[in-house]
C-alpha cells in the first residue's frame, strides 16, 4: 500500500470538492489510490452527498441466500473475525467481511458504534460497492485488489466521512478474488496499527482454506527462515501427484518471485529444480523433517511436505515394515498399533531391553531412554505406549530441545486467556493436560531449562497442572518416559540437571545400542526399504551395498541408514536392486573416509576413529550450510543444542571448516 504523509482533513475535503465540483485533479493530497477511486467514483455517477435513507440494502431473504452460497468462507472467517475483534474491541469499531461484490455478510463490533453503523447499513445486507458507494475501504479494496486506509472526507459519501476503514482483499488458493475483510471505525479514533492486523487477519483466513480440498494433493509448507514454517507467515503452495502446480498463497508468489500467472503454467521440478517424488522420499520420515530447498532465483528455502497417503507419498517410519505408521503425536491422539515385539528383528542386547521394558508396562513406572541421536528413542516410547495398558490414551511428544527457552514453558504447561501479548484467545492447555489418561514423552530431557525443571518436579510429585497466567490446577493422569543423548549423571555434577528430578524420572534406565554394535542391521535395512518402497513394489539389495550396510559405522545410527536408503529408493525409481548407483554422493565420500581410516588403522569403529568421523560430517555440515549451525543441524538430523555442544567438545583444530 502506498504511503502518504499526514494532510489535514481541511484540505483533503476542498481537494475532494473541488474534484467532484469541476474536476480539478488534486497533487500531492491524497494517495493514488484514492485519486483513482474518486476517478472511478464520479465516473459511475455516485452521488456525493446521497443521504443513508436511499442506501440499498439485501432484503432479509436475499441475505440468508448468500449467506448460503458462502458458508464456507463465512466458516473460515469467522474464527479469525472474532480474534480480531478481541484486539480491537472498546475502541468504537466494527469488524467487516463482506463478499467479491462488496455485500456485508457478516460483522461484529461495539455497541456504542454498531447504532451509527447501522445508519450508513455498516451491517450484513448492506452494499458497499465502490460503483455504489463511491469510495471506501471495502469497495476500493476489491477494485485495487490490494490493502487499503480510507479515512474520514476520503470517502466520496459525506455520510461515510466519520468513519475510518482499514481494508484488505482475501483471495482463495487459486488466486480468485473472495471478498473483504474490513475494520471501520470512528474516524477520530483512527488507530496506526489496524490495516497491519487486518492485513494479518486477511492472510490467516487465505492460509486456512489450504487445510481442506486438497485432500489428495501434495502441500509444500516452506520459508526462507525455518521458524516460521507452521506460522501465519508461512508459504504454501500445492501440487498435484505429478508435480503440476495447483495453488499457492501471497507468501509462496513472494518467496518464488512469480505472480499467479507465471506460476500457473509450471511444475515442481521448475520451480525448485529437484523431482517431487524425490521430495516426498526425502521427506517419508516420521516426524516429518524440515528440507533445505532453493528455489527457481536461487534462493534458499525450508520445507516439510504435507500429504494425504491415497496422495501416493511414501509415509514411513525407520523401522520394521511389518510396523503400521503411528498416529500423528503431539496432539493428544492415540500412537497406534506400534509395538514393543515390533521392534525385535534378532539383536539380542535390543530383545533384552524389550523383555525388561515389558515387566514394567502394568507399573506405571517412569524410563528414561538413553542413546545417541538417531537410535530410535522415541520410536521405543511410542512402542512401550502402544503395547501398555495406556495405549488407547494419547501419546504426546515435546522435543526440549526444538523449542526457543522462552516457549518452552507455556508450551509444556499451557497458559490462560491474556497470559501474555500474541496468545490465542481462548489460552493454550499445553502439552502435559494433552497427555492426561495418556503417555508423556519428553525428548532431550537433558536441555529442559532449569526452572522450568523445578516446576515439572512439582508436577509429577503432585499429579496437577497450573497454566500461566491462571490460578486453577488442574489434575492430570500421565505417564512419563523421557530421552537423552546425554549422560544425565554429567549433567547433575555440572549443576545443569536437577538431581531430585533425575531420581523421580529414572525408575528405569533403557539404553539404546548403537547401530553400529546392532546385530540386526542387515534384517532392519531390508525392513526399512519394504516399508519406504510400500505395497506391490519388489526393492531389493545389492551385494555390494549389504558389504556397505554392515561394515559402515553409521554415526548417524538409524536415522542414518533410514535415509542413505529412502534417497536410494527414489533414485531406483520402480522395482528392481539396489546398488551403489542409487546412493548420494556425501553418504559415499563419508564411507571412503571409513575405508582409508581402516586401511590406516584397523578396527575402525573404535571411538576414536568414530570420533573422528562424526567430527568430520560435523565440519563438512556446517561448511555446506555457510557457517549456519542451525542449517548444519537440521541436515544432520540433530537438534542445533545438540550440535552446539558437539562442537565445543571438539578440539579447537577441528572445529575449523574445511575450505
Amino acid at each position: 500500500m502506498q504511503k502518504y504523509p499526514l494532510v489535514s482533513n481541511v484540505k483533503i475535503n476542498k481537494a475532494r470538492s473541488e474534484f467532484f465540483r469541476c474536476g480539478t485533479l488534486p497533487t500531492g493530497v491524497v494517495p493514488d489510490a484514492i485519486l483513482r477511486s474518486w476517478q472511478r467514483s464520479m465516473a459511475s455517477g455516485v452521488d456525493v452527498e446521497v443521504e443513508p435513507n436511499d442506501l440499498p440494502v439485501l432484503s432479509r431473504c436475499e441475505l440468508e441466500g448468500l449467506t448460503a452460497q458462502n458458508r464456507a468462507f463465512l466458516a473460515q472467517s469467522r474464527p479469525v473475525m472474532d480474534n480480531l475483534y478481541e484486539q480491537i474491541k472498546n475502541s468504537s469499531s466494527t469488524v467487516v467481511l463482506a463478499n467479491a461484490t462488496g455485500v456485508i455478510l457478516h460483522s461484529l463490533g461495539d455497541a456504542d458504534f454498531m447504532a451509527r453503523a447501522r445508519k450508513v447499513t455498516l451491517l450484513p445486507g448492506g452494499i458497499w460497492s465502490e460503483s455504489v458507494r463511491g469510495t471506501n475501504a471495502i469497495g476500493t479494496a476489491l477494485v485495487e485488489q490490494s490493502p487499503i486506509v480510507v479515512h474520514s472526507v476520503e470517502h466520496v459519501a459525506a455520510s461515510n466521512s466519520f468513519l475510518t476503514c482499514s481494508a484488505s482483499p482475501i483471495f482463495d488458493p487459486y488466486g480468485a478474488l473472495l471478498g473483504v475483510l474490513d475494520v471501520s471505525g470512528d474516524s477520530r479514533a483512527q488507530q496506526q496499527h489496524t490495516l497491519a492486523l487486518v492485513r494479518i487477519s486477511a492472510q490467516q483466513i487465505e492460509n486456512q482454506m489450504f487445510s481442506g480440498g486438497f485432500e489428495s494433493s501434495i502441500r509444500l509448507h516452506f520459508h526462507s527462515r525455518p521458524e516460521c514454517i507452521g506460522t501465519l507467515y508461512e508459504a504454501i503452495a500445492v501440487f498435484n501427484r505429478e508435480g503440476r502446480f495447483l495453488a499457492a498463497n501471497r507468501s509462496a508468489l513472494l518467496h518464488l518471485g512469480l505472480d499467479r500467472y507465471q506460476v500457473a503454467s509450471l511444475s515442481f521440478a521448475d520451480l525448485f529444480g529437484q523431482s517431487l517424488d524425490l521430495l516426498c522420499a526425502r521427506s517419508g520420515a516420521a516426524p516429518q523433517p524440515v528440507l533445505e530447498l532453493r528455489t527457481v532465483s536461487g534462493m534458499a528455502v525450508f520445507g516439510r511436505v504435507k500429504a494425504a497417503l491415497e496422495a501416493g507419498v511414501p509415509r514411513t517410519v525407520p523401522i520394521d515394515a511389518r510396523l503400521k505408521a503411528p498416529a500423528k503425536v503431539g496432539a493428544g491422539r492415540p500412537c497406534g498399533n506400534l509395538l514393543l515385539e515390533s521392534l525385535e528383528l534378532g539383536d539380542p542386547v535390543m530383545r533384552g531391553l524389550i523383555e525388561k521394558a515389558r515387566k514394567m508396562l502394568s507399573f506405571d513406572i517412569p524410563l528414561i531412554i538413553e542413546g545417541e541421536s538417531g537410535t530410535g528413542k522415541e520410536l521405543f516410547a511410542q512402542a512401550l505406549h502402544g503395547s501398555g495398558p495406556r495405549r488407547n490414551g494419547p501419546f504426546v511428544a515435546l522435543n526440549c530441545a526444538a523449542i526457543p527457552e522462552g516457549l518452552i514453558e507455556a508450551e509444556l504447561f499451557g497458559y490462560q486467556e491474556g497470559a501474555f501479548t500474541g496468545a490465542r484467545r481462548k489460552g493454550n492447555v499445553g502439552r502435559i493436560r494433552e497427555a492426561d489418561g495418556g503417555t508423556l514423552f519428553l525428548d532431550e530431557i537433558g536441555d529442559m531449562p532449569l526452572q522450568l525443571q523445578a516446576r515439572m518436579l512439582r508436577v509429577l510429585q503432585e499429579r496437577s497442572v497450573t497454566p500461566l497466567g491462571g490460578g486453577e490446577t488442574f489434575p492430570v493422569n500421565i505417564a512419563v518416559v523421557c530421552a537423552t543423548n546425554r549422560k544425565l549423571r554429567k549433567e547433575i555434577a555440572a549443576g545443569r540437571f536437577r538431581e531430585d528430578l533425575y531420581y523421580r524420572l529414572n525408575g528405569l534406565l533403557i539404553s539404546m545400542p548403537r547401530l553400529r554394535d546392532r546385530a540386526d542391521r542387515l534384517p532392519l535395512a531390508h525392513a526399512i526399504v519394504r516399508e519406504i518402497a510400500g505395497a506391490g513394489r519388489e526393492v531389493s539389495l545389492g551385494e555390494e551395498l549389504l558389504r556397505m550396510v554392515e561394515d559402515h559405522p553409521w554415526p548417524g545410527n538409524i536415522r542414518q541408514l533410514h535415509s542413505v536408503l529412502r534417497t536410494a529408493v527414489a533414485l531406483l525409481g520402480g522395482s528392481g536392486e539396489i546398488t551403489v548407483e542409487h546412493l548420494s554422493e556425501d553418504f559415499l565420500e563419508q564411507y571412503r573416509e571409513v575405508v582409508c581410516l581402516s586401511s590406516v588403522a584397523p578396527g575402525v569403529a573404535d571411538d576414536v576413529n568414530l570420533d573422528r568421523l562424526e567430527s568430520m560430517a560435523i565440519r563438512n555440515a556446517i561448511r555446506e550450510c555457510g557457517g549456519n549451525l542451525s542449517a548444519a543441524a537440521r541436515a544432520l538430523g540433530v537438534s542445533r543444542t545438540t550440535l552446539y555442544r558437539k562442537t565445543k567438545e571438539m578440539p579447537l583444530s577441528s572445529r575449523q571448516t574445511p575450505g
